[in-house]
């Protein structure tokens, strides 16, 4: 048996791993099927997908650390010692073989064809490069399960392994491929609010008890940021996060189901809530947070944020009615007794606002190239000139000084 058709049938004979959907492995597969026929135009197809990867090994190692099977699944919630020994030694068997076909050649091809015109058209095709496969896998990739099971566990599997953040789109979660590289370091001041926080979300990610929560308080004070934050801090940590926008409040118990079964942390985020004192969706909201059937998931909290202190908007004739408005506060209070923690960011004072616009300048550098009493002065009047003072205030001014310090103009 020549190596290209022992090749094919080891990727047929693969139990655990499947990449079928995968353009540059099928590739392969039809390449490796071929009677010689089309082995010109199939070797040519290969190349050209593989041209968008590092190479074979760097791919198809990219293609097991990235994997959603009954090991990664396991791997990833630190059970993967409680698999069937059967399934171990598939898993095993099946690294083996993707090991050889990752070291296939152009050579390997050329050396299975018997066709001398062929063979002379192969001959001006471009070899791959078939390079080195990415950590942790190094050689003998079947010893190396407890290598991948950390990295399972520590990074997930799936497409929770290639992404870290999601959306929820037309019924669907869909990944989100770049996304805010903020950190907590970027953050300045309001270090209670951002620590609860960063507590509340440390023991959900430990598996111990912890809240739904609210960031409520004035525009630009930081609280999206902070979520987006604790994603950068965590996502190594096995979190994951979906912002889903508030018409979709009613697909909560959806979005629940089709997670329930991954061993990742998921934080649901919704931003800028309010509803209507009509507004259904507010109902929704409140039983899946607590109440509904499909109860409290162990791997899912809801984070929202609002500008609202009140997250009902009431209407002049809401007001004039005392039944109605007492019934809207009832419901207030309801909604908000549901978040376990609701958390306060206000607009910073005068001097809080000029120390954040201080501390970004020094971690731009900006300290030593201009004068900082010149620098607070002229901050202060762009917060005026903006209609008041607050975190994102300040970053907008820094970002402009640094844009003009850059051109060597005025700011």
């Amino acid at each position: 048996m020549n190596k290209v058709t022992k090749m094919r049938y080891y990727i047929e004979s693969l139990c655990v791993f499947n990449f079928d959907e995968d353009d540059i492995f099928s590739a392969l597969y039809e390449l490796l099927c071929d009677d010689e026929e089309d082995t010109v135009a199939l070797q040519s197809n290969f190349f050209r997908e593989l041209s968008a990867a590092k190479s074979l090994k760097s791919h198809i190692s990219h293609l097991i650390l990235t994997n959603d099977n009954i090991f990664t699944k396991a791997a990833c919630a630190g059970k993967a010692g409680e698999l069937p020994i059967a399934i171990i030694n598939a898993v095993k068997s099946d690294l083996s073989k993707l090991e050889e076909i990752s070291s296939l050649t152009a050579q390997d091809i050329l050396s299975g064809i018997d066709d001398e015109d062929v063979k002379e058209i192969l001959l001006t095709l471009p070899g791959w490069e078939v390079g080195k496969p990415l950590a942790p896998l190094t050689t003998h990739w079947d010893k190396q399960l407890d290598e991948l099971a950390a990295y399972y566990k520590k990074y997930g599997y799936g497409v929770y392994a290639k992404h870290v953040a999601f959306t929820w789109r037309d019924e669907e979660i869909c990944p989100v491929s770049t996304i805010d590289p903020i950190t907590l370091a970027d953050l300045k001041n309001y270090e209670n609010q951002r620590q609860r926080v960063i507590d509340n979300t440390e023991s959900f990610l430990a598996g111990h008890p912890a809240n739904n929560v609210l960031l409520y308080g004035d525009r630009g004070t930081g609280k999206s940021s902070t979520i987006h934050a604790l994603l950068n801090e965590y996502k190594d940590k096995g979190l994951r996060m979906i912002e889903i926008p508030k018409s979709a409040v009613a697909d909560l118990t959806l979005i629940r189901e089709e997670i329930a079964g991954s061993p990742m942390k998921f934080i649901i985020y919704i931003d800028d809530l309010s509803f209507d004192s009509n507004d259904d969706s507010f109902s929704e909201l409140k039983a899946a947070l607590e109440g509904s059937l499909s109860g409290k998931q162990e791997n899912t909290l809801i984070y929202a944020t609002s500008n609202r202190r009140h997250l009902i908007r009431e209407s002049f004739s809401d007001r004039e009615n005392d039944i109605n408005r007492n019934d809207i506060m009832q419901e207030q209070l309801s909604l908000s007794d549901r978040f376990g923690l609701t958390i306060t960011f206000l607009n910073p004072n005068k001097n809080e606002y000029l120390d954040i616009v201080q501390k970004l300048a020094i971690d731009r550098g900006l300290d030593e190239a201009v004068d900082m009493e010149k620098l607070l002065f002229k901050a202060d009047q762009w917060a005026t000139r903006r209609g008041g003072r607050s975190p994102r205030c300040a970053k907008q001014f820094i970002d402009h000084v640094q844009g003009c310090e850059a051109r060597g103009k005025e700011w």
